[in-house]
């Protein structure tokens, strides 16, 4: 099934930020961040990370090694974990017992792409002709089958980093700090999280992105 999400971060963020939704099935690697944010019962999450041919690996060393992919996986997980205690559902995994939930070690899936292979899935996924900066793609397994697998897989997340370095240059801020602003934005939008539903859901997603960022001790983007 595919779902494409408009992943636009609006205001001082995307020229769209997209995400679009798709089941994926590779992960693994894994990393253990120690910020005291992320310091809570998801210790270890599985992260695949791979590229298109011209994406060069010191592009990679630079922007998308595991350990900076975890950094933004763990605080946004953690943060979340902590929401949920407070009764936050998941939309996407809203048939998942908290339980199970905690438990699991999650993965995820990074795939980096060029503006070329960017525009054709950007266009195969939601109908518009240009690259976008990241697409979404969850899981959305059944908890029927969640509940037998090793770790718990969240999706996958297409980056293109051509569109990443433009929009930083546009909006006057670094390329690291908006990558982790992106890759946060994804990620809720593999759980479920969706701005384009409504006022109220767009407000909900970027206070969460606005928290979880400051505990990462990155400002507000939307300002």
């Amino acid at each position: 099934m595919t779902q494409a999400n408009d992943d636009g971060t609006t205001n001082a963020n995307t020229d769209n930020a997209n995400t679009d939704n798709v089941n994926t099935d590779n992960a693994n690697t894994d990393h253990t961040n120690n910020d005291p944010m992320v310091a809570t019962s998801l210790q270890a999450a599985e992260i695949t990370i791979s590229a298109i041919d011209t994406i060069d690996e010191q592009l990679i060393n630079s922007f998308y090694t595991e350990e900076i992919l975890q950094t933004a996986l763990s605080a946004t997980l953690a943060y979340i974990d902590k929401r949920m205690q407070d009764g936050l559902q998941l939309p996407y995994f809203a048939d998942i017992d908290n339980a199970t939930w905690q438990q699991k070690p999650k993965a995820l899936e990074v795939y980096i792409t060029d503006a070329s292979e960017g525009r054709e899935l950007n266009m195969e996924a939601r109908g518009k002709d240009k690259p976008t900066n990241i697409l979404s793609y969850p899981s959305q397994m059944p908890a029927s089958i969640i509940e037998l697998m090793p770790t718990l897989p969240l999706g996958e997340l297409i980056i293109c980093h051509e569109v990443m370095v433009r929009e930083a240059q546009e909006q006057n801020k670094s390329v690291a700090q908006h990558i982790s602003h992106l890759l946060i934005h994804g990620i809720l939008h593999l759980l479920g999280f969706d701005h384009e539903l409504g006022q109220d859901e767009q407000d909900e997603m970027e206070s969460f992105e606005i928290d979880i960022l400051q505990g990462l001790g990155l400002a507000n983007p939307y300002l």
